[in-house]
């Protein structure tokens, strides 16, 4: 069996081309992916090169960990029938290639206790699930508090502010230098950095990656004021003790999402509670991928690049 897919053979070196699939074992379901997205958070480090060494990783690798689609071979066991629509979050299932990620093909194999159920009119949002739920995971959870501050306007920062207001909790302030990237906002303010007196926030969520400005984001809590990095940094961090000693700050790391997040997640969205509309910005056909990633990376309005693979055989 064999599919088509997004390869990278090695830092910005892209194609589109045929790979073939291990054969699902007896808890795997087979799914026709519909539609994928492309992170320009963890995936952008393998197209530069940047990532540090990670468990599985290695080139040529099938990129994409947000995708959806159709299941159109699923064992009884499995709890799936052909036809139910699921959110993929990757698939390790290539004989040829690496899968770390490996959601950026036409079909996937992958473990059925994996994938999530979700309505077939989600369409091209039901990629954005593992976003979603990676958002609700930094917020969820004991001793955990909402942000009053955001840093970055990107589909992250995004879905912690309506996150954030779908608990009932205030409306934060969210950070943003980027122009393009401040309209979009619902029932919270958008603003420049250096637009903001505020120096007493007690809850600072990074949504940008960018681990130069912590300084500044000690700067801007309250004692006791917790920042929470919730992007993924490549380079070392850094920040001057003393003012952090004053305030007492402390530092927390958000990871990926775990089951009970996805689970969470999807009964938000389902009661209406969390909306994804307005996080996709770009649609591309799957074989123009290499022109895809490029745009999806270095086009700052592009906060969301969906690629489509309905047309691919």
């Amino acid at each position: 069996m064999q599919t088509r897919a997004v390869i990278l053979q090695g830092p910005r070196d892209l194609s589109f081309g045929a790979l073939k699939l291990k054969a699902p074992g007896t808890h795997d379901v087979v799914v026709e992916i519909s539609h994928s997205a492309i992170s320009t958070g963890t995936e952008k480090l393998f197209w530069t090169g940047d990532m540090p060494p990670f468990p599985g990783m290695g080139y040529p690798l099938v990129p994409g960990y947000e995708a959806f689609g159709e299941i159109v071979e699923a064992p009884s066991q499995s709890g799936f029938s052909v036809g139910d629509h699921v959110f993929v979050p990757g698939a390790n299932c290539y004989t040829d290639a690496f899968g770390l990620f490996g959601g950026s093909a036409r079909h996937v194999v992958t473990s059925a206790d994996r994938v999530s159920k979700l309505d077939k009119d989600f369409g091209p949002e039901g990629a954005l699930l593992a976003l979603a739920a990676t958002a609700r995971h930094a917020i969820a959870g004991l001793q955990k508090t909402v942000p009053d501050l955001i840093v970055g306007h990107g589909v992250l920062g995004r879905l912690l502010a309506r996150l954030t207001i779908a608990a009932g909790a205030p409306a934060p302030t969210v950070w943003e230098i980027d122009s393009s990237r401040q309209g979009g906002a619902d029932g919270y303010e958008v603003i420049a950095p250096d637009r903001d007196p505020r120096r007493d926030y007690q809850s600072v969520y990074d949504a940008s990656g960018n681990g130069a400005i912590l300084n500044e984001l000690v700067s801007r809590i309250s004692k006791g004021g917790e920042i929470v990095l919730a992007g993924f940094y490549t380079q070392p961090l850094n920040f001057a003790f003393p003012p952090a000693f004053m305030k007492e700050a402390r530092i927390r790391i958000a990871a990926e999402w775990q089951k009970e997040d996805m689970i969470a997640t999807r009964a938000l969205i389902e009661n209406g509670a969390l909306s994804l509309a307005g996080l996709i910005t770009h649609h591309m056909a799957a074989e123009e991928a290499q022109k895809a990633y490029l745009v999806a990376f270095e086009e700052p309005t592009c906060l969301k690049m969906m690629l489509n693979w309905k047309d691919i055989a």
